[in-house]
């Protein structure tokens, strides 16, 4: 297997950072978030009563 310049490396390693960073960019903005609703009644948290 042939040796490869670490300038070579370099360009690769940039060149995958950089799509990545695209892909995760492109993922993010991709949706647009929905507006909440409010709830009609609040919510109660439920009170357990523990039988030890």
């Amino acid at each position: 297997m042939p040796q490869m310049a670490p300038l070579l490396w370099l360009n690769l390693f940039l060149m995958f950072s950089s799509a990545f960073l695209v892909f995760i960019i492109l993922n993010y903005f991709m949706k647009s978030p929905q507006k909440m609703q409010k709830l009609p009644h609040q919510l109660l948290p439920n009170k357990t009563i523990w039988k030890w």
